[in-house]
Formats: C-alpha cells, structure tokens, sequence
C-alpha cells in the first residue's frame, strides 16, 4: 500500500519514547525520504528524547509534545488550562498541515496526538487500547523478530517504502561533537577508551553490580584502558555501588546530554550495556558493541558484524514484565565476565591472555 499519492507529502511520525524505540525506528526517515525527496518529514517526541532526532540530516522538523504542562493542569484540575493548551498545541500542528501521521507507538496517547494533527490519513502500527478509533488504518506488526527494528523494517515493506539501506541513525551536531572531543583530551582518552552502559528501567534487566565491577577489574589487568561509565540523573545513585575507585573507571551517569551521551559513545573503542537506550546507540553509532540481554530481548540479530548479543534462555525467557524467578534473574546471571571479555576481545579487536 502507498504511504501517498502526493509527490511531496507532509509527514508526521509519531514515537513519544523510549530511547531505545525512537533509535529503532529512525530507519523510517531515510525509507520515506528515498521513496519522497520532497516531503517535509517531522518528528513528535517527548521533550527527554529530543537530542536523540534535533540533528537527523533527513528530518526537517523536530516537535515537542508538551506532556508535563498537560500533565500538571490535569494533576491540578485546571480543566480550562489544559483545554486551551490543548487548542494550541492543536493549532501548531494543524498548521502544517500534515496529510499523513504514522503513530509507530500504537498507544493511546500518540493516537490521540496523531489524531490531533489533522492529518487525513492517520497509519498506526500495532495500534492499541483504543487508539485504533483514531487510526484510518492500522497495520499489525509483524517481521522477524530476532532482528533489530524488525517491526519497523515490516511497517516500511508494508508502506511500499524503499528498504536497502535501512539503517539506524543518530545526528551528532559540531557543539556535541567539539564538547566530546574537549573532555576527551582533558581525561587522555585520545587512545582509546571503553563505554559501559549497566543502567535501565527495570531490575530484571540488569547485570549484577559485582559482575560489572569483575569485568572492570579484568578489563584494567588484560587492556590497561581506561572505562567511561554512562547513564541518565536517575541512575546516579545505582552508579555508587560499581564506582568503588576501580582503576581507570570514570563516572560519567548524570553528567551529559544525549547528544553529548551520543558523541562520546561514537568515539569509543567498544560499548558494553545491558537493555537500554545507550547501548543500542552504539550499534546506531556503528561502533563494537557488546549487548547483554536477559528479561527482554529486543534483538539478537543486530544487523552488524561489529555489535553481538550475548542471550542465554531460559523456559521462562523472555518474561519482560513479568519475571517469576523471585528476583534471581538466572538468565543474566548466567552472563559470565569470562563470556563477556572474550566476545569483548573478538568485536574490538583487543588481546586478550589466559582467563
């Protein structure tokens, strides 16, 4: 089916959050923009995850949902307040006049936001609790699911959108980049460094803190390099108990930006992380990148010969939201530092001696 019979289409993409969606589904841009040179293609996301498309080569709007003055007003019962700021956000979309929304979240809220830019034909992917009503069309997901951005790569086949060469990307601007490339020579990082990324939203996604601060240690006796540590203001205070003045760690939760997160993690000679936005930035990034996955398992095929994941299942896997092992997380637990040092050594090309 044709996303348009317009030559040159206004259209508007829907994906609020996470990071790591967003990250999966930017492949869309260059898709529409290959099969739609003239389009104006924007982007509504929530305010957290703007760094992540502000400097997209392809994209020619970023749109902020305002969602926590919304928020508030409804908190506080200002119905009148938040009616109006409603009718304005209305307005600003409306005015550019849109004819196509793609909601690639399927929630209610982007439905609801897709809907109320006006656009006449309204495209939801696996829309759901309702936000179907909004749609004029909605397309099940589908695609591989062993595939990074399979869904997203599916919706585009679907769409007669062109597909080779349907590749994650993250726009980088000169003052992130000249910011990365400062800190880096005031730290002597010039020769290299390690990322890792221990941080996400839920328990059953994380690797053990004992375990991250083994693989630190392992990491100083075989390489001697130097570990940047990443994650947002809420992860500072899970960051303390792998911080325990490991040699050649440097903590960095807290202290950038994504765009500034984004540049560090393009310099770097190798990522490791759990399930989160950071580490599939570096698949994005096209850097080394190590994924361990447990819980959730997003991907094991990441479309790279430079990224792996490392995913031991279990009967219950992937359990997602709704673990049943009583908090003792087996499948990350059987992520052993042995395993992760030595595909470590395969993807960034490091040595590495007897375990």
């Amino acid at each position: 089916m044709k996303l348009s019979d317009l030559e040159s289409p206004s259209i508007l993409i829907v994906r609020l959050s996470a990071i790591g969606d967003i990250i999966f589904a930017t492949p869309l841009i260059h898709a529409i923009r290959q099969r739609y040179p003239g389009a104006r293609i924007s982007w509504l996301v929530q305010a957290e995850s703007k760094g992540l498309l502000d400097c997209h080569p392809e994209l020619d709007r970023v749109i902020v949902w305002p969602r926590q003055e919304w928020e508030t007003y409804w908190k506080q019962r200002r119905w009148l307040r938040l009616w109006r700021a409603i009718r304005q956000f209305r307005g600003e979309l409306r005015a550019s006049r849109f004819d196509v929304a793609l909601d690639v979240q399927g929630l209610m809220k982007s439905g609801f936001l897709a809907w109320l830019s006006g656009a006449k034909r309204r495209i939801g992917l696996g829309s759901r609790e309702g936000s179907q009503r909004l749609m004029s069309q909605v397309i099940a997901k589908g695609g591989e699911p062993s595939r990074i951005a399979s869904e997203y790569h599916y919706f585009a086949q679907l769409l007669e959108l062109p597909v080779n060469d349907f590749e994650m990307h993250i726009g980088l601007s000169e003052t992130n980049r000249s910011l990365a490339d400062a800190w880096i020579a005031a730290k002597g990082l010039e020769h290299g460094f390690i990322a890792i990324c221990p941080f996400t939203t839920r328990p059953q996604k994380h690797w053990f803190n004992s375990a991250w601060n083994e693989l630190l240690a392992a990491i100083e006796a075989h390489w001697r390099m130097p570990v940047v540590m990443l994650g947002g203001p809420g992860d500072k205070a899970s960051s303390a108990a792998i911080d325990q003045g490991q040699d050649g760690l440097i903590s960095m939760v807290g202290e950038t930006s994504l765009g500034q997160a984004a540049a560090l993690i393009k310099r770097a000679r190798l990522i490791i992380g759990v399930d989160t936005g950071l580490t599939h930035m570096g698949i994005a990034m096209n850097r080394p990148t190590l994924c361990l996955f447990g819980s959730t398992r997003p991907y094991l095929d990441t479309g790279h010969e430079n990224a792996e994941v490392i995913y031991h299942p279990r009967i219950c896997s992937p359990c997602k939201r709704k673990p049943t092992c009583n908090g003792s997380f087996d499948c990350m637990r059987d992520i052993t530092v042995a395993e992760v040092m030595q595909r470590a050594s395969r993807l960034a090309g490091l040595e590495l001696g007897v375990m």
